[in-house]
This record gives structure tokens, sequence and C-alpha cells, in this order.
């Protein structure tokens, strides 16, 4: 069973005791509800939503970036500091921060095929400071670790899809009419101006499984910089694939298919069926990986890149159908499949409904494989409902370290209550499954956002349909040698802890 994490139980101990040591050397992490913001309160600030939060530690604030602006959050109460309305400028999709310097990812407001901007404010002042035009429709954006450039993921959705082609299975689509090139503007943070503009046309594509039949092209949906700023990491989430771009030379040296995932092994159970009966079973369905968010960490100087295997279909679903569609039966019958991979007897869904670790060239190191579902049928916060399509769908991925401790936090947007899975990836070979943190009251975490400051730890959780944002603090019980050897000092005072070490 899993332990749900209430905002009643407060972080964590009021004082430490130890009646005996502890047997177990796997370490305690704990979490504590801070304070919850509703975005839109009192009739303020009408049309944000809450998706994507960036954290300023020079004012020690929180920005949330939300289609028509920006809402800025005192980071110690959650409460508002200033509103930022961008709609002159554009729909915000996403915000990141770096040494004072606020960057806002705009898409074109009245057509959003049309070059889209970054918008700068000095985090400090909230002061506008000049855009510059990228992409059309970025979406995502990010500094390189020593923040000398900055790299806007130019998702370049079309309007209107392409249509399908002849009546053969699996479908083919031709292409979009109008569709703009998908891209990564690279900005030159001492000039503000785009250095480069890296596209896709030409590289090389190895791997398995890149979808390139769905009637669009390549659309950069999120990007994980490696530590050592020399690589970056461009999801490509609707084609099931990472393109690799090497900011040495400001271009892609390689496309990445991300393969499939069995469900019909073990340990890679789905729950296909949204009858109201939870029943985890093994299929003969495969699944794309198809990553949302992405995140990359080092170990001994080797690059690991950490994925959220949200799954997504056209946005149209033009590429979407009922598994029945194809002769499949129950329990399959109304498991969604992609149709331009799918034929009858052999289905493919989107998702994995996990999160996985792969290295810098792709090759997949870990899978979460079924945790995350069960964990959040554990905790009663399954939602039947979203069976049929992509499970719990993990969406955001954030990493903190603590005290020599990787942890990952994977939001999952399709839980009935905001639910963030914790695990330990310090070793990405031997990763360990922690516990869930469940927030009542909010719901669908759209992105996560793990940082340091003062020496503390925090993840903040934005919410897109609750529209409200949540912040924690992260904290570490000591060490069992330690704990037993404080426990002589302190005996009385009492200990209220949470154990993040269950197994599903």
């Amino acid at each position: 069973m899993t332990t749900r994490i209430h905002p009643s139980q407060a972080l964590l101990f009021a004082g430490l005791v130890a009646a005996a040591p502890f047997t177990s050397a796997a370490p305690i992490f704990t979490a504590q509800k801070l304070w919850t913001t509703q975005h839109g309160a009192g009739g303020l600030n009408t049309g944000v939503t809450s998706e994507i939060a960036a954290f300023d530690a020079l004012g020690n604030t929180l920005w949330v970036a939300g289609v028509v602006g920006v809402d800025v959050l005192d980071a110690n109460t959650g409460a508002l500091v200033q509103h930022i309305d961008t709609r002159s400028l554009g729909a915000v999709n996403s915000v990141a921060i770096h040494n004072g310097v606020a960057a806002l990812a705009l898409e074109n407001a009245a057509n959003r095929t049309d070059p889209g901007l970054v918008a700068f404010y000095d985090a400090m002042t909230r002061a506008y400071a000049g855009s510059v035009q990228v992409g059309a429709l970025p979406d995502m954006l990010t500094f390189t670790p020593d923040g000398s450039r900055l790299l806007v993921a130019n998702e370049g959705t079309p309007n209107t899809y392409g249509a399908r082609i002849g009546t053969s299975v699996p479908r083919v689509y031709g292409p979009a009419p109008a569709d703009p090139v998908g891209s990564v503007s690279i900005i030159d943070m001492a000039t503000r101006s785009v250095i480069a503009t890296p596209t896709f046309a030409g590289v090389t594509q190895i791997g398995s499984h890149i979808r390139t039949n769905t009637g669009m092209d390549f659309e950069p949906e999120y990007i994980a910089v490696s530590p050592d700023g020399l690589k970056a990491f461009v999801g490509l989430q609707e084609a099931n694939a990472m393109g690799v771009l090497d900011l040495t030379t400001n271009t892609f040296e390689k496309v990445v298919g991300l393969g499939v995932k069995d469900f019909n092994l073990p340990g890679n159970s789905i729950d296909p069926k949204d009858d109201g009966v939870v029943n985890f079973i093994n299929v003969p369905v495969k699944g794309f990986y198809m990553p949302d968010g992405m995140a990359s960490y080092a170990v001994g100087g080797v690059t690991y890149v950490v994925m959220a295997n949200e799954g997504d279909f056209r946005e149209d679903d033009g590429d979407r159908s009922p598994a029945s569609s194809l002769g499949a039966v129950a329990p399959l019958d109304r498991l969604r499949i992609s149709n331009t991979d799918s034929s009858p007897g052999d289905l493919y869904t989107a998702g994995a409904r996990s999160f996985s670790i792969r290295d810098a060239d792709g090759n997949l190191v870990y899978d979460s494989g079924d945790i995350l579902d069960k964990a959040a049928f554990a905790a009663g916060i399954y939602n039947d409902g979203r069976s049929r399509d992509k499970g719990v769908e993990p969406e955001g991925i954030a990493l903190l370290t603590l005290d020599g401790h990787v942890l990952a936090f994977v939001g999952l947007e399709r839980t009935t209550t905001s639910a963030v899975a914790m695990f330990d990836v310090t070793d990405p070979y031997n990763v360990r499954y922690l516990d869930l943190i469940i927030g009542d009251g909010d719901v669908s975490p759209e992105g996560v956002l793990a940082y340091s400051h003062d020496g503390m730890h925090y993840l903040a959780v934005a919410h897109e349909v609750s529209n409200s944002t949540t912040l924690y603090r992260i904290g570490m019980v000591p060490e069992p040698a330690t704990m037993a050897l404080l426990g002589l000092g302190l005996a009385g005072l009492g200990l209220t802890r949470h154990r993040f070490a269950r197994s599903v």
C-alpha cells in the first residue's frame, strides 16, 4: 500500500526520538505542504491557468505561466506579488528564469502557425525587457546550465492536419496543407538574439518506431540540456522520438526512435478497459513511449535523460481509433490505439504509462513498468475512466539532489486528485520507487518544478484543472545510525515520520 501525504501531516518532526535503532539503511524522505494558491480567485486575473512554474532565487518568487499571463507568487506564502498580462504579446506557454532574467514563450495569438516570441522580464522588478522572434508555437524553453544560451522548442503544430490517403490499414496520412517547420531556436543571452534555428531536415534517424505517417512533421515538445551544456535532448512526442542537439555546432546530430513497450511482459500490466472494474492484466499490445516532460543528470560523468512517458496523438485525434475498429474484442475493444501503426492482431497505443531513464544515445536504462498505475490504484485515486487511453498519464518530471540522492518527481495528470510519484534515481540502474505525494483539492498536475533555496528543498506543482499551484518542502530524515544517536538525547520529544519506501 502507498501512503497519502495530507496537508495535516506537517514535515515531519517536532522532535527526534529513536526507541531502538532503525533496521533499514534506506533513507526516509519527507514532504510538507506549505501552501496552495488558487489562481483567478475573486475574479482576478480571469483566464490564467496554472501550467508551468519557474523559480527566481534573487526575489524568492515563483512565476506561474498560463495562457493569458503569468502570476508572480511570493515563494514563502504563495501570495500574489504581481500579475503580468501577456495578451498584447501572445499566449504564454512556458516560463524559465536564470540569474534574474525571466523568459516567456509566447505563441502568436492571432495565428499560432506564424512565428512566436520570447519575451524577457527583469525577475526582480517584473519590468518588460524586450522580445525576440522565434519559430511557430514556442511551447517550452530552458536555459543552458551556465545561462549563456536559451533554447526554445518551436512545436509548429498545424491548424489543419493531413488527410487520410486511401483505405489501407495501418492508415496513412498526407502532409498537412500548412505545417510550420518544427525547430529549436538558440538565443545568445549576451546579445539576446537568435544565433541558430536547427531543424530536422536531412538529420540521421536511428532506433525504431519513429512515427512519420501521421500527417505532421517533427514537433519539438520539450528540451533537457546535459549538465555540461554540450548537448540538448529534444522530445518529439507524437513521433515517439528524441532529437540529439549538438550545442557546439548548433545542429541536430540524430533523431532516435524510442521503440515500444510490450504490455504483455511481466511487470508491464495495464487496465485496458474503462468499465468501472480495475483489473491490471498483461495484454498483447505495445505502447509508444512518447515522452512529454524530460530532465537530465549525470552519474560518474555519464549523462542520462529522464522522461515522463505521457503519450499523445494528433491534436484532432485523426490518428486515434478504438481497437474494436480493427476487430479487437473485450477487454481490448475500447482501448485507444494508433491507427497509423496498428493492424488486426498487432495493436499499438500511445504512452507507456511510466517514466523511464535513457542514456544520451536513447538506449533504455530503466522503465517503471506498471508501478504508477498500481500506485494510484492502491492509494484510491486511480481514474478508471482513463484506463482505455493512457492510464495515469505521466506528464511532468523534475529532478532534485538532496544530500547525495537524486530524486525524480513524476506528475500524474489523470488521477482523481493530484499525485506526484517520487523515485530515487541516484543509480539509474537501481531505481527505487518511494511513494506518492497526494494533494487533496488539487487536480491534474501539468508542470512540476524542484528547486533548492537557502539550504532547503522544494517541489512546486502547477495544476491545470484545479487552476492551483501548491508548494511542498522536501526533506530527509537522517540515516539510521545518526537517528539512533540523536534519539539518546531526544527521547520523549516525539517523532512524526513518513517513510517513502513502500513497494506496490
